[in-house]
């Protein structure tokens, strides 16, 4: 059984058991699980069923293993013959997930 989920802007294809790294969501530190309600399609083998664009009464639920930050991004703008350039870094910070459980 899999699901495709949104979150961050982003979609994600995942399983029961499944790790992945998404845009940092806001959490309470108390709480080590998030119910994700943003499901788009669901597959159980042998039938499939796609939202419009949710699949209502649909989730997915998942463990909080924790927030990081990825690897910096340079962004380089330099002009020939001018003295002109500027270099900025970016770290993105990112939240990892379990999946737990698919509900339907």
């Amino acid at each position: 059984m899999y699901a495709v989920i949104q979150t961050g802007g982003k979609q994600y294809k995942v399983t029961k058991g499944d790790a992945i790294i998404v845009e940092r969501l806001t959490i309470p530190e108390k709480e080590k699980e998030i119910t994700i309600k943003e499901v788009l399609l669901i597959s159980d083998g042998k039938e499939v069923k796609v939202g419009k664009p949710l699949i209502k009464d649909a989730k997915v639920v998942c463990e909080v293993i924790g927030d990081f930050k990825d690897k910096k991004v340079i962004s380089y703008k330099y002009r020939r013959r001018k003295d002109s350039r500027w270099m900025k870094g970016h770290r993105q910070v990112l939240t990892k997930l379990k999946v737990k459980e698919i509900k339907v």
